[in-house]
């Protein structure tokens, strides 16, 4: 039995922020924090006060977090990343929403009172006869804010009580202090007190920061004896909060849910799978109640799309997936419908099926719509039909400026649009060869039951493929390319309205009926002969799609776990030279291309060279993040590992952006979470001179100052299936239907 911590999270939109830029704009990206680090940080969308973002994600955690924070920050170049505010969620209040949380919140203020992290370790006992004292042994802390310019802070303990404060020594330079002190004071009769503790940041110039505090009531204290243990640092709730203050930051739109699932072992789910599959194989029979019919009828919209991923998701692990989806089709077609709106509604086979191209098709997807995508980031063109947004300029040589006419634009707007959907649709009809076998094989099977249910309409067979290929696939992926990981960043104004007008091109032509795409704009007819003739082509592309024969080993039936030799990720990473030894250490290069499969993590000089060395999956022993203060950067990993003499080696590794460094950490912890050797604690600085830099042991080789954090990772779309995952999620389903059910 596994317990799981999912927390799946769209940051959909901003509005209403303030302004922090000269211009009277913004450019606003949101960074998110699970317990106060840093694990996703959205694009920035530029020059803008109601920004939309769209991302998605889904992150694993460890159980016991306690909360996710939103900062929407303004990007600067000049200087450091203004503020605009935060909105802060507990855990508490996300399991108040089981089926998620979905809304506009406001954002806060941060304030630097509230913004404290980390836990202290305490015990806390009342000894004594007559005379009771209170003591409090002061030991250590762990992942302190960092108040300073040098990464850190100089961490100090004041204890208050009955009236009475001490104070522990400082700690220089440490976010991870070891004071081993103890106070005590003397027990107040009743014990009705309350004893605080309190973490500060002493400065030697100005007033002194505040790191968190910890209060004990001192009457149950009395009553048990002594408390020993971890606490989490608690921020100051005292200070009296200003009316209106959220008022004038703007709000974020978010959707969030969090999943707390218990795992059983496999076989537990086996009577369900094999349930399950025995419809599907069997297909539609007449008076036959299927619990995938009941699934169809009684899922409502809001949880339709969770319910389909996880079926996609279950049947590709059994290699089942295309027996789904034609069951799926099979009811669909079986309902009443009209040919021209077929698949058009967010129905269980509709939402099934764009699953499971999301699913099965991503790197398809980069292949056919990368380089017209890219070329239309790189050139910037001003692309515009619609006379009411056509932008002049003056042209010409010097002397003979002139300015471009309306219609001069619009016919340069349009052979630049025409250019790009050649070339897209030249690469769309090439690439039916390397489109995934079991995605010929779905839309083979829609094909031929869409024309067995509608013998007077051939067309519509079409029709319903490019109602899934272009509509649901290519144009949003077109439209918004962040979004299916084919851009870092989202498009400016310029360029969003040329990838526009190119997803919209490409849907007439799935909709395969471009004079109805004329009628709605009349300004889109320069375009028409381009796409009656996209249209003729992309009727052939079908045709051969779905009369290519599947290959003989059937490797597309489902998506089975990556080769060892699979490549999980790679790139370029800056490598920071330490004391030690080890073949890492010792290369001669300071960035070199590295690439993590599934049997080791290998690097290179160059992409493609030879590779200079390698550790063994087996040999790392944790994936963790690196203090800033460390290296002057806040995208720095570091990989501990044992090297072929048996000694425990550590390689520090930079990234570029910390989107880099949580996907490198999260690929890391997903292939190497369960060796036995794995660490439960690390350091997080550098051991350098005679000590850590974290919390300045001068021991090696001596037990780490802070825990591993191996549960938290990413989910990516290349993860390998977890069938008794997704058998839960659909059994736990099933129990809320219950009652619809009967």
């Amino acid at each position: 039995m596994a317990q799981r911590c999912a927390l799946s999270i769209r940051i959909v939109e901003g509005k209403n922020l303030p302004a922090k830029d000269i211009t009277g704009s913004s450019d606003p990206y949101c960074i998110v924090k699970v317990d106060d680090e840093a694990i996703i940080r959205t694009a920035t969308v530029w020059k803008t006060l109601s920004p939309f973002w769209g991302e998605e994600y889904e992150v694993h955690l460890h159980p016991t977090f306690h909360s996710i924070s939103i900062y929407v920050m303004d990007e600067d170049a000049l200087s450091r990343d203004d503020v605009i505010g935060k909105v802060c969620i507990t855990r508490d209040m996300l399991a108040e929403h089981p089926k998620g949380y979905s809304g506009w919140m406001s954002l806060s203020e941060v304030d630097p009172d509230e913004e404290v992290q980390g836990e202290i370790h305490l015990r806390v006992e009342v000894v004594g006869g007559p005379g009771r004292r209170l003591r409090c042994a002061v030991l250590e802390a762990r992942d302190l804010a960092r108040k300073d310019r040098n990464g850190a802070s100089d961490p100090f303990v004041r204890l208050r009580y009955n009236g009475k404060t001490q104070e522990s020594t400082v700690v220089k330079r440490s976010c991870y202090p070891r004071w081993n002190e103890t106070f005590e004071f003397e027990l107040a009769e009743p014990a009705g007190e309350k004893l605080c503790v309190e973490v500060w940041d002493w400065d030697l110039v100005g007033k002194n920061d505040f790191l968190g505090k910890v209060v004990f009531g001192v009457q149950g204290l009395a009553e048990a004896g002594q408390d020993e243990g971890w606490f989490r640092l608690r921020p100051d709730a005292s200070k009296a909060r200003e009316d209106g203050r959220r008022c004038s930051l703007g709000s974020l739109q978010l959707q969030l849910r969090l999943r707390d699932e218990t795992v059983l072992p496999s076989h537990c789910y086996r009577p369900l799978v094999q349930l399950l599959c025995q419809e599907v194989q069997s297909g539609l029979q007449d008076g036959r109640v299927h619990l995938v019919t009941l699934l169809d009828e009684a899922t409502t919209a809001e949880c339709r799309q969770e319910v389909s991923i996880s079926l996609v998701k279950l049947f590709l692990g059994q290699g089942l997936v295309k027996e789904l989806l034609d069951l799926l089709f099979e009811l669909e077609l079986a309902k009443p419908c009209e040919p021209n709106t077929l698949f058009r509604s967010n129905s269980l086979a509709s939402k099934s099926m764009e699953s499971f191209l999301k699913v099965t098709g991503l790197p398809y997807l980069h292949t056919v719509l990368g380089p017209t995508i890219n070329r239309v980031f790189e050139e910037k063109k001003h692309v515009e039909l619609d006379p009411g947004k056509v932008e002049t300029k003056d042209v010409g040589c010097s002397g003979l400026h002139r300015v471009q006419t309306e219609g001069e634009v619009i016919e340069q707007g349009r052979q630049h649009l025409q250019s790009y959907l050649q070339e897209l649709l030249d690469a769309i009809v090439r690439s039916a060869p390397m489109c995934p076998p079991v995605i010929r094989a779905a839309f083979r099977l829609l094909f031929q039951r869409v024309g067995e249910r509608f013998p007077q309409h051939q067309h519509i067979k079409f029709v319903a493929v490019t109602s899934f290929l272009c509509l649901r696939f290519f144009s949003p992926a077109i439209m918004t390319p962040k979004l299916f990981h084919l851009r870092d960043a989202h498009a400016d104004a310029r360029t969003g309205r040329t990838l526009l007008l190119l997803a919209k091109a490409i849907q007439m032509v799935g909709n395969m009926e471009p004079a109805a795409g004329r009628a709605k704009e009349q300004w889109l007819a320069p375009l028409l002969p381009t796409l009656q003739e996209g249209i003729t082509r992309m009727k052939d592309f079908i045709t051969r799609l779905v009369e290519m024969e599947e290959e003989e080993e059937e490797e597309g039936e489902g998506r089975p776990l990556p080769p060892p030799s699979a490549v999980l990720k790679e790139g370029l990473l800056f490598v920071h030279k330490t004391r030690g030894k080890g073949p890492l250490l010792s290369a001669a290069s300071r960035k070199l291309h590295f690439c993590l499969t599934g049997e080791s993590l290998s690097f290179s000089k160059s992409p493609g060279a030879e590779h200079c060395g390698a550790i063994a999956l087996h040999d790392i022993l944790a994936a963790e993040k690196v203090e800033e203060k460390s290296f002057g950067s806040s995208h720095v990993m570091q990989v501990v590992y044992m090297d072929a003499g048996g000694q425990q080696e550590t390689a520090y590794l930079q990234c570029k952006c910390v989107n880099e460094l949580n996907q490198w950490l999260s690929a890391l912890r997903k292939v190497c979470g369960n060796n036995p050797r794995v660490l439960r604690a690390y350091h997080p600085g550098v051991f350098r001179g005679d000590k850590w830099s974290c919390c300045h042991q001068r021991d090696r080789m001596g037990p780490g100052c802070d825990r591993t954090r191996h549960g938290v990772t990413l989910q990516d779309w290349s993860d390998p299936m977890e069938p008794a995952v997704e058998a839960q999620r659909l059994f736990h389903h099933l129990q809320g239907l219950r009652d619809t059910l009967r």
